[in-house]
């Protein structure tokens, strides 16, 4: 009873009052919500069926593509909302299968009660790999979506009819993880054509199979490119940002708990994904502190020096290390601060 009353709910907020259908508008004015103009996008949702993680990725030449199309939440699912898109889709989606509906169930209680479903494209999975898709009749063509196995890819106002099934080809090919292969099929989509307006924005969400009761730790991407020339490409980038800095997070960790080895393994896997001017010298600073601070100051100082090439204010922070135990005394940051320069001594 308790599921079925709130099926009834979620579907409830999406039928139109009636003094939504009763005041002027266009054909798909829905409920308050302004659907004159689609988001045109192409977007892919996910679940891995090795680790569990879900996630979802979209680009569309619209600004901000990420605050009202991708959703997602570890242990329940995934869902992407767009062309005249309706956001509720999202978080009501989400809440019926925390309630144990499937993404066919969810999906299917929600469009039916829509009044706006033929200009509705969404698409969700599910904890366990269910997927369900749905491409209105009145949605901007190109449009479609293909639902494979644990995943669908779906697009609106595409520049033609070939861009989804490129995205699901490209996903399924895909190496690497979750991560990778979402932005796989974005990359994909685009060198089909992709959104025959052009390219603006861009988002990719992937969290964890089960929440861990620490949402900052949840959310392994969660990274939006608002407004740029190249958006997938950007996106991409960040991924690999994204990861150095996990990297380095996880050194951070590792240097609290004394493991200076792993900590150094750490650091050298973030300086090996992104350029030193990437982190504007920040993976090779912590390496050289950390080998500093192990007494290895001959070792630790090309790393320092290539850190203060990047940025000359790493000089300056060495100094303070030593009051935040990060340097055992003043005397050997000073050594370290000269030593940085082009011309220092060690």
């Amino acid at each position: 009873m308790l599921r079925q009353g709130l099926i009834f709910l979620f579907a409830l907020a999406l039928t139109p009052t009636v003094a939504a259908q009763d005041r002027p508008s266009s054909k798909h004015d829905v409920d308050g919500i302004s659907t004159r103009r689609p988001v045109a996008t192409y977007s892919i949702v996910a679940r891995d069926s090795t680790t569990g993680q879900l996630g979802v990725a979209v680009q569309s030449h619209w600004f901000s593509v990420g605050s009202v199309v991708p959703f997602a939440e570890p242990g329940v699912g995934a869902v992407a909302t767009q062309s005249f898109v309706d956001p509720r889709y999202g978080p009501l989606g989400l809440e019926l299968m925390r309630y144990g509906r499937t993404a066919e169930e969810a999906l299917d209680a929600l469009v039916t009660t829509d009044s706006g479903r033929a200009v509705r494209q969404v698409a969700m999975v599910d904890a366990n790999g269910n997927v369900a898709a749905h491409t209105g009749e009145d949605a901007v063509q190109e449009a479609g979506h293909h639902v494979g196995a644990q995943y669908s890819v779906q697009a609106n106002m595409m520049e033609n009819d070939t861009v989804w099934p490129a995205m699901a080809e490209a996903y399924e090919s895909a190496d690497g993880d979750l991560a990778a292969r979402l932005l796989a099929a974005l990359e994909a989509a685009q060198a089909e054509g992709g959104d025959i307006r052009g390219k603006q924005s861009a988002a990719l969400i992937v969290v964890r199979s089960e929440p861990t009761g620490r949402r900052w730790e949840d959310r392994l991407f969660d990274l939006r490119i608002e407004d740029h020339e190249t958006p997938v490409e950007e996106l991409k980038r960040l991924v690999r940002m994204q990861r150095a800095y996990r990297k380095l997070n996880e050194g951070d960790a590792q240097v609290t708990q004394g493991d200076v080895q792993a900590a150094m393994q750490s650091y050298r896997q973030a300086m090996d994904l992104v350029p030193d001017e990437a982190t504007e010298g920040e993976a090779p600073f912590w390496v050289g502190i950390t080998l500093a601070s192990e007494g290895r100051v001959e070792d630790a100082i090309p790393y320092l020096r290539r850190a203060y090439a990047q940025n000359e204010q790493w000089a300056t922070l060495v100094e303070r290390l030593p009051e935040a135990g990060l340097l055992p005394n003043m005397e050997l940051a000073k050594r370290l601060a000269k030593a940085m320069t082009a011309d220092g001594e060690n």
